[in-house]
């Protein structure tokens, strides 16, 4: 195990009442980096966080975690990891400081009310810390949460889906936070829906029903994908999209608003197929390097057949 690695895990393996639900995961995570777990749901980013803290065991595989084997050393693990978990878990009848201190007597945290003292001050909780947790908004609650992943003082963060049903400005903040964190040596580990969000890691993992379908930064993902785009704007782009699916060479037709992207593997086959339709009044033709989130909707086209 390298000590630059703060996740070293190989051939993952877990299933639930014969359904596999992770399938040989492996995954290397150098410390002080933040990395985005993408992947629809029911897609496994929850079980593999679980059994990276140390709270499921894998059926197959092994690996370290922060230098800990994750099959005999689990204990140690959890007492270095912040696991902020998807559902609030702290207790609404009682406030941001006594729900702080509840979890540093937890973890025996040395000093505790100057820890906790720190963490609110950190997360810019000073002027709500005697508020009930159950009367924040959900930003407020992220917040807290992500307060108590910290006392303890963990190396690395495992983030479930922490922005969830929050607002874009409580998001972004919570970003800042997360950065802020990586820069003093924090090593995170984030899972998101939001292509936004994982934009602002330095590495991306998109896994769909327990399989890893790419990995890398967000311009080697897009690289790799082989995917083509044109962009069109114009004012009835849903009657065109109608027109352009399924058509030989187009592959996907997505709608925002009042643009469309088209996108296929094959650059000619593509070309060819919109040649007819460019030459249309109203409507504006651009070749882009495609999103994130067509990559992500051509990734999973393969299992939207099977399921289908």
């Amino acid at each position: 195990m390298s000590q630059a690695l703060a996740i070293d895990v190989r051939e993952l393996t877990k299933s639930f009442a014969g359904r596999k639900v992770v399938d040989n995961f492996s995954i290397q995570v150098p410390r002080g980096q933040v990395w985005g777990f993408l992947g629809p749901n029911g897609s496994g980013k929850t079980t593999t966080i679980r059994m990276l803290c140390g709270l499921l065991v894998p059926d197959s595989g092994s690996g370290t975690c922060l230098g800990y084997d994750i099959l005999r050393e689990a204990a140690l693990i959890k007492r270095n990891v912040g696991y902020m978990t998807q559902k609030f878990s702290f207790y609404e009848d009682l406030s941001i400081r006594e729900n702080l201190d509840f979890v540093a007597r937890i973890y025996a945290v040395e000093q505790r009310r100057e820890v906790v003292d720190r963490a609110i001050a950190q997360l810019g909780l000073a002027r709500r810390q005697q508020q009930l947790a159950g009367t924040l908004s959900g930003g407020w609650k992220q917040r807290l949460a992500l307060a108590a992943c910290i006392l303890h003082r963990p190396q690395l963060l495992l983030l479930d889906e922490p922005t969830a049903g929050v607002d874009p400005q409580a998001r972004r903040d919570f970003w800042d936070e997360i950065h802020q964190l990586a820069g003093q040596g924090l090593t995170v580990l984030v899972s998101t829906h939001y292509m936004d969000e994982a934009e602002r890691c330095d590495r991306i993992v998109y896994l769909a029903y327990g399989t890893v379908l790419a990995r890398g930064t967000v311009s080697q993902v897009i690289a790799e994908s082989g995917l083509h785009t044109w962009i069109v704007e114009g004012e009835d782009v849903r009657a065109l999209a109608a027109e352009l699916e399924g058509l030989p060479g187009v592959d996907q037709v997505s709608v925002f608003g009042v643009t469309l992207h088209v996108s296929g593997k094959d650059a000619a086959a593509l070309e060819r197929a919109i040649a007819p339709f460019r030459s249309r009044a109203g409507f504006r033709w651009e070749k882009a390097s495609p999103s994130l989130e067509d990559v992500f909707i051509h990734l999973m086209a393969p299992f939207r057949e099977q399921t289908s």
